[in-house]
């Protein structure tokens, strides 16, 4: 059942947006909790940490291609319904995550987990601002980035603890569970939403002819290719690089995530007051963290410190790209939601490949240095892009 009509009307979709939000948890829970049980999964395999890290490869380019497709195939399908379908998906392909026997088969099990991701972050954000207040659109997908933010707080950490106590296999049984009463609490508390403004293939032609969008998908896959390249591979550097234990590695892993709610209040905030400042601004704190990477590493103070302004830049850049992608094509969100998404896991599983790449080759203490070289690219590319006379379209997202 709805929520209780009793409720008023902005009540309801407070509660529509912050279910959203936590469903927005579970999905970025699972998405990263490779990078906090690669050591564990490997062991698991007798696999090295970094060949493990193919998971985050594969789970970021199943997304990548899929995304489009999938959104334009279920296009016409109420919104409601659709959630809970992929979330059918989604807790099964869990379920055989923890029976897995072999390391091919958690990797299908990941495949399996990606295609209903790739859905979920194709039709959620404009979904967030769908359902939200007149003017708390902003605000909407701040509450989304706080979901994304307590997956790395709360979700990355915790799981990490779980899967030290009791086994990598039962943090994803734990996922499951939580997916199966977020999927059960989304069932009553979502309102009924028909498919609106979701384009067509028609769309990709529109799209191409707007040149500050064409930027903004570029400068996603520039910036994210950095971050991943650094990210993806932290907890092995923490561990062997800057020689924290595991409990500091945990500890630092909070540190990051809890940066998120910061740099969600910041955005949420100032998001729509200084529009061309957010971007450039946000790219360049990702550049300045990962530079410092090795030399923050030498003690757990500082190594935290620099953690903090690091995930308060991911956040705040992720938020305002995808507040900008929605403004730039608000006639077609769901497409152009589902380009973001996919070209943001073109990113991930770039840097992660490429951050083995360098692993290996120059050893893992570069990783650092070659995702922040491609960050101050990024901040070039940034700062062209704000100047752009179409940058602003229509100055707000439109519902």
């Amino acid at each position: 059942m709805p929520v209780s009509s009793a409720l008023p009307k902005s009540a309801q979709q407070w509660v529509s947006v912050i279910t959203l939000a936590f469903a927005a948890f579970i999905f970025n829970t699972t998405e990263f909790i490779p990078v906090a049980l690669l050591s564990d999964i490997g062991q698991s395999f007798n696999m090295a940490a970094t060949d493990v890290g193919i998971m985050i490869t594969l789970y970021a380019w199943v997304v990548a291609p899929i995304s489009l497709p999938i959104m334009l195939l279920t296009k016409n399908i109420e919104r409601r319904f659709l959630l809970m379908a992929l979330f059918t998906v989604f807790i099964s392909s869990h379920v055989l995550s923890y029976f897995a026997w072999s390391f091919d088969i958690l990797l299908l099990s990941r495949i399996g987990i990606a295609f209903s991701h790739a859905l979920f972050w194709a039709i959620t954000a404009s979904l967030a601002v769908r359902v939200a207040p007149q003017g708390k659109e902003f605000q909407a997908l701040g509450l989304l980035a706080t979901g994304t933010a307590l997956a790395m707080v709360l979700g990355i950490p915790f799981g990490r603890m779980i899967g030290e106590a009791y086994g990598w296999r039962n943090t994803f049984a734990l996922i499951a569970l939580g997916a199966l009463a977020v999927c059960m609490t989304l069932a009553k508390t979502l309102p009924k939403l028909p498919s609106q403004n979701s384009g067509s293939i028609k769309s990709l032609k529109d799209f191409a002819q707007r040149p500050s969008l064409m930027m903004v998908f570029a400068l996603t896959v520039i910036v994210i290719t950095a971050q991943f390249t650094a990210y993806s591979y932290i907890e092995p550097f923490a561990l062997n690089i800057g020689k924290l234990s595991a409990a500091e590695t945990t500890a630092l892993l909070l540190i990051y995530g809890g940066a998120g709610f910061i740099g969600s209040y910041l955005f949420g905030k100032y998001g729509a007051r200084f529009p061309k400042l957010a971007i450039p601004l946000f790219t360049a704190f990702l550049a300045l963290a990962m530079l410092l990477m090795s030399a923050a590493s030498s003690s757990f103070i500082s190594f935290s410190c620099l953690s903090l302004f690091w995930g308060i830049g991911i956040i705040g850049f992720s938020l305002a790209l995808q507040a900008k992608t929605l403004n730039l094509a608000s006639d077609a969100t769901d497409v152009a939601m589902a380009i973001y998404s996919g070209l943001y896991n073109v990113g991930i599983g770039g840097g992660a490949l490429l951050g083995g790449i360098v692993s290996v080759h120059l050893g893992l203490s570069s990783i650092g240095i070659a995702g922040g070289i491609l960050a101050v690219f990024g901040t070039i590319f940034a700062a062209v892009l704000v100047t752009r006379r179409d940058f602003m379209g229509t100055g707000t997202i439109q519902k």
